[in-house]
This record gives C-alpha cells, sequence and structure tokens, in this order.
C-alpha cells in the first residue's frame, strides 16, 4: 500500500472520530437565564415632578424587546394622542417614550408597562413597570383598590379597565359614553384585584369597563360594565367590589329587506316582545300574514300573501322606546319550500319537537303516529309556538325505548298552501341506571331561587326554579361535570335579570359552588350553604 495515501487515510480518520466525539459531548450551555432586565436609569428619573419636556428614556443593563404594548400599557391619566414607544419588534438597550399630546398642568403621570418589557433572549418580562411624573410640583400619592367579579359566570375576564371620574360641575351620567376616565388601570392578564394609584383627593365615579375596541369608554353592544353604587371619597381605606355584567341592549330596528318571495326580513336589537310591525299600504281585501323569529338570528321574518303588483310597501316599526317608517321595494323572487326539521329529543325528559321553514297554519293530528319498539300506539299532546313556528309532541317515554314518528303528507299545511310528504323520524331513550340525579338541599336560602346546572362556560344545561323551603331535585342528568349557580331572583319573574348602568340598578345577585362529577346510577346529596 501507498505510504503516502496511508498516512493521509489514517490522518482522515482519526479527524472523523474527533468530529463525532465532539459533536456527543458538545457542552448545552449553562443554566437558564431566568433573570428579569434590570434598568440602569431613567431620564427624567423616574418620579421626577415639574416635568416639562415631551421625550422619556428608559436604559437596561441587557437587551430588551416589547411584546403585546397596545394591550399591556395602560396611561394614566388617558392621553388623546398616544405616545410613540420605541424599538417596537426588535431589540435595544433601552426604550424612548415621544410624548405626542398636550399635558395638563399640575398633573401626575403614570405609564403602567404591565410585563411587555422582556429580555432578548429568554422573553424574562420586568414585571409590571412603573414610570411616573408630574408636571407640577409634587407626585399624587393617593389610591384606590378592590377586586373584579363577573356578575353571572364564575370567573371574571382578563384585561378589564378600572377607572376613576372626577365628580365636578362637569360630570354627567353620560360621560362614561363620551370620555375618558380621569384615572385608569388594568387588571392585564393574571389579575382580579386592582390598585388605582397616584391619583389626588377628591370626589369621584368608580367603574369597570371590558372594553371592546380600546377606546376607554363605555359601548353598550360590545362593553361589559361595572359600577360603585356611589360616589367615592379620596383619600378612604375602602376596598371596592365591582360586578361586571353585560347590559340588555336597547331596542334597535335595522332597515328591513325582501329576503325571497313574499317575505321580509326585519333586523333589530335588543328586547323583540314588545316589537310591532304594522303594515301601512293599501292592500286587497284578502291580504294574510304572519311574523316568525329566526332561529339564531335577531330577526323576525313577515310573511304575507297574495303575491302583490306593487314596487315598494311602507311599514312602521315600533316599540316603547322606538318608533320609524321604512320602505322596503319589492321585486318577483322565488317564495321559500316547506320543509320540516326534527330538533334533538333524545332523552326520557326531552319531547319531540319539529320546525317548519315557512308558518304552519293548520296541523291534522291524525296523520301523525307515534310507535314504540314494541310496536305499540303511544298517544301524545301538542303545543304549537306560533313565534318560533315549532309544534311539541308531548308523550311519556320509558326507559330503554325507542319511538317511531310517522307523519303522513298533508299533516301539515304551510302559510302558503303546501304540505309534506311522508316523514319518518326516531327518538331514543337509555335504560334508567345509564343517568344520575343531584339532590340539593338549601341552608340559609332567601327565596325565590333559579338552581342551574352549568357548563363549564356557563352555559345552561338543566335548571329549577325554587319558592320554599326544600329539596331542589335534578333527575335523569347525563353523566357529566356540572357547575352549580344559583340566581337570587330579588324581582320573582323566574328570569335573571342584568344590571344598567343609567338606572343605576346592579345586576340580580349571583352565588356559585364547587363543581360536581354527575355519574350513572348514581345519586349526589349535597348542601348548599348561603351566607347573608
Amino acid at each position: 500500500m501507498n505510504t503516502s495515501f496511508s498516512n493521509t487515510f489514517l490522518a482522515l480518520l482519526i479527524g472523523l472520530t474527533l468530529v463525532n466525539c465532539a459533536n456527543r459531548g458538545t457542552p448545552q450551555g449553562g443554566p437558564k437565564d431566568e433573570t428579569p432586565p434590570v434598568i440602569i436609569k431613567s431620564e427624567p428619573e423616574n418620579f421626577s415632578t415639574n416635568f416639562k419636556g415631551n421625550e422619556i428614556k428608559i436604559y437596561f443593563d441587557e437587551f430588551i424587546k416589547i411584546k403585546d404594548l397596545q394591550k399591556q400599557l395602560i396611561i394614566s391619566p388617558p392621553m388623546k394622542t398616544q405616545p410613540l414607544v420605541t424599538p417596537m419588534g426588535s431589540a435595544s438597550k433601552h426604550i424612548t417614550i415621544k410624548i405626542e399630546d398636550t399635558l395638563k398642568p399640575n398633573t401626575t403621570y403614570a405609564f403602567n408597562f404591565g410585563n411587555s418589557i422582556v429580555d432578548n433572549n429568554e422573553g424574562n418580562p420586568y414585571p409590571y413597570y412603573r414610570y411616573v411624573f408630574s408636571t407640577g410640583s409634587y407626585i399624587d400619592s393617593l389610591n384606590v383598590q378592590g377586586k373584579i367579579l363577573d356578575a353571572l359566570y364564575n370567573k371574571a375576564e382578563s384585561f378589564v379597565n378600572v377607572g376613576l371620574y372626577e365628580v365636578d360641575s362637569t360630570f354627567t351620567d353620560s360621560i362614561v359614553y363620551k370620555e375618558v376616565p380621569t384615572y385608569i388601570t388594568n387588571t392585564l392578564d393574571s389579575l382580579t384585584t386592582f390598585s388605582i394609584e397616584n391619583i389626588k383627593a377628591g370626589k369621584y365615579m368608580l367603574m369597570a369597563l371590558k372594553d371592546g375596541n380600546g377606546d376607554n369608554k363605555f359601548q353598550q353592544k360590545t362593553d361589559q360594565i361595572g359600577f360603585h353604587n356611589h360616589f367615592i371619597e379620596v383619600p378612604n381605606d375602602s376596598l371596592y367590589t365591582l360586578r361586571l355584567f353585560k347590559e340588555d341592549l336597547d331596542f334597535k330596528a335595522s332597515r328591513p329587506t325582501l329576503d325571497v318571495g313574499q317575505k321580509i326580513t326585519f333586523g333589530y336589537e335588543g328586547d323583540y316582545s314588545q316589537m310591532k310591525i304594522k303594515l301601512k299600504s293599501e292592500v286587497p281585501a284578502d291580504f294574510d300574514h304572519r311574523i316568525t323569529k329566526d332561529e339564531k338570528t335577531d330577526t323576525l321574518y313577515y310573511w304575507y300573501k297574495p303575491k302583490l303588483e306593487v314596487d315598494s310597501l311602507i311599514f312602521n316599526v315600533s316599540h316603547p322606546t322606538f318608533n320609524k317608517d321604512y320602505t322596503v321595494k319589492i321585486r318577483d323572487k322565488e317564495r321559500d319550500s316547506l320543509t320540516l326539521k326534527p330538533i334533538a329529543s333524545d332523552g326520557i325528559d326531552n319531547p319531540f319537537k319539529i320546525r317548519g321553514s315557512v308558518p304552519i297554519v293548520k296541523f291534522d293530528k291524525s296523520k301523525i303516529a307515534i310507535i314504540d319498539k314494541d310496536s305499540t300506539a303511544i298517544d301524545f299532546t301538542t303545543k304549537f309556538d306560533t313565534i318560533n313556528n315549532i309544534y311539541t309532541l308531548n308523550f311519556e317515554k320509558k326507559e330503554e325505548n325507542s319511538y317511531k314518528i310517522r307523519i303522513l303528507p298533508k299533516a301539515f299545511e304551510s302559510f302558503f298552501g303546501k304540505t309534506n310528504d311522508t316523514l319518518n323520524f326516531t327518538t331514543k331513550t337509555k335504560a334508567a341506571s345509564a343517568y344520575g340525579y343531584a339532590r340539593f338541599t338549601l341552608v340559609n336560602a332567601t327565596y325565590p331561587l333559579i338552581v342551574q346546572l352549568t357548563s363549564q362556560k356557563g352555559e345552561v344545561l338543566e335548571e329549577r326554579y325554587a319558592t320554599e323551603e326544600g329539596t331542589v331535585d335534578f333527575y335523569n342528568l347525563t353523566p357529566n361535570t356540572y357547575y352549580i349557580r344559583v340566581i337570587h331572583d330579588t324581582n320573582g319573574n323566574g328570569k335573571y335579570d342584568t344590571g344598567s348602568y343609567l338606572e343605576k340598578r346592579q345586576p340580580e345577585w349571583v352565588t356559585h359552588f364547587d363543581a360536581i362529577e354527575i355519574r350513572a346510577d348514581w345519586g349526589y346529596p349535597e348542601i348548599l350553604q348561603f351566607t347573608e
């Protein structure tokens, strides 16, 4: 073998071996950096007085980045023009705040950065950094503290604004719709407590806002609000509890439009129960109409016949708080056809329901048969919900059974004279042992109460209304985890009533209890202890 070739091959082999060993033994670095960045200095210094400039610089001992600033940065008092904070999206050892608003005289300003300042390598935050300065000769040092609850749900929202409006000669209740608070803070993403700091002595209105668009003003359609019942005086040592709630929308109708042939869509906001739709145009003597509600949206449908040879129709939409005329252009369109859709009804306690796509005007019970698994005919009664266009077939269900619902032709007739074809549906029940039950004994309760079993998200799965002492029972429960919510029905109307800021009405009180696990063929006795 050639000696030169052998030496070269040996050197290459040794080299590869060393590289391989080096790769296997490469150190992975020291301990993970978990130390937040440190501020070296600020220009001007934090808590400076007689502030005159428009630029602030904050220097750190390492490269930092700013993240989620739009959500994290809270400035109190709020500024009409947001300051320019740099750098955004790149690493630097300092932050520059360029103020682009006119500062008020003799006012203490606080920049609350939340957790937006993080080191460049590991993302360790400088937690809840606050930069404070005053345009006057001293720093306001008073504070207002408390906590946030959700009025209906077990867990309050994150990033809730809490603000103080100064009560002076210009104060009105409508200020929350038009102006930003005098002082403001935010619970950010992990806290349900709040502390509004660096405020001056005075009288204030205290409110909380889950702000949908970030303008620090209350918009009923998108925001949740909470407020203290009375004005507060600062300083004081009180801790305040604010309950966030979503107001019922004020009624408002939208412009109606022709949907399909002889069907006009009337959209609305708020409660439709007192909404009235009146046709003002001249119509023939045989004119007829029906009104139904959309299954999912805030919409009423106005169905009419016969077909009208007109260019438009004039309607009046009224409500105790609303009155307006609308003109609807009429065009020749194809009408909706009749379809009948069953609504899920499996389970012993769930009646069989069927919804029509077009208003139902005639029903022939003799053309419907309900047969159980033993081919036995089951008697039933019916109930018609005209606004939702739903027929309910009520019959006694037994455990571990199946029922066939056979609907013969012409059992249902629509507003336009169309009828159904033959339809067949099935609904089933399980054995009683497949279900569980819960029994609640209420202690120190004030009645009436609405006892609800909900999902983790607060969706109502079952509920009972209690008007006097005794147990509250839930039978035939599907095995699941249920959350217990009790509504204190103060006005006795059988439903939860939310609050109103302008009416200074707090939402009805709600008590939450620990979740329970319901298992098949098993009961859950529980004592619900209420406090005064």
